[in-house]
């Protein structure tokens, strides 16, 4: 059985058993990261959704109105002067033929992979690479589209594509340990918000199930989801 070390053991002490109002537990989180590189704040909500059934299913996209803490590589599938277009919006690498060749290969050098609609039958064959990795341009997700520079710019602001996974819980980051509180929280909002609008029309009866945040290497700390959605709903 591994050793816990104590620098574990004195975090996991500092959380009690208990949710936590929203501003109680942001401050939790930013004292138990404790690693020695900036960690990631995430979110983990569980909800009341059977994803097998269409009704039921949650995907979609949000932009952090503080950001992500992370820098996108954004790569652009397109033709023409939208390659010019792209480049120029800030996208890391653009191209055609070449880039879809380079892909095939398993060179991979984006975060992100827009592409416009003409596209979209050369690189089908694409999506036993990319699929697996969540970096399939889709529609749904906004990186479909013919608006190339809007695209770059949302992501480059901290748009994320979420969904609820076949267990109904949505895992998602929303900022970087050393954001301040109120960003954290600012971003936070947005999140639940979201998740709020995009319920799916099959979903009966109490939505929300749990709401959990850590940092990377920390601890899960409860948020008490009433006092927190009536908080952002008043």
């Amino acid at each position: 059985m591994a050793k816990v070390s104590q620098r574990i053991k004195k975090i996991h002490e500092k959380i009690e058993s208990r949710p936590y109002k929203a501003l109680e537990a942001l401050n939790l989180l930013k004292e138990t990261a404790t690693a020695k590189f900036i960690e990631t704040a995430e979110a983990h909500i569980s909800l009341r959704l059977d994803t097998k059934y269409a009704d039921q299913q949650l995907r979609t996209t949000v932009i952090l109105p503080k950001g992500t803490g992370k820098k996108i590589r954004i790569g652009v599938i397109a033709q023409g002067e939208k390659v010019n277009e792209s480049l120029s919006a800030g996208a890391d690498l653009a191209g055609s033929d070449e880039l879809i060749q380079d892909i095939l290969k398993g060179v991979i050098n984006f975060d992100r992979l827009i592409a416009t609609p003409d596209m979209m039958p050369a690189i089908a064959k694409l999506g036993k690479i990319l699929g697996p990795r969540g970096l399939m341009p889709s529609p749904k997700s906004g990186t479909v589209t013919s608006d190339v520079k809007g695209a770059i710019e949302e992501f480059k602001k901290g748009k994320l594509e979420y969904r609820a996974d076949k267990s109904g819980i949505v895992h998602l980051p929303f900022g970087k340990t050393d954001f301040s509180v109120e960003d954290l929280l600012a971003n936070l909002e947005i999140v639940q918000e979201s998740i709020d609008k995009n319920r799916p029309s099959g979903a009966k009866g109490r939505y929300w199930k749990s709401f959990y945040i850590c940092s990377t290497m920390g601890p899960s700390i409860s948020i008490d989801i009433n006092n927190f959605r009536d908080k952002v709903f008043s």
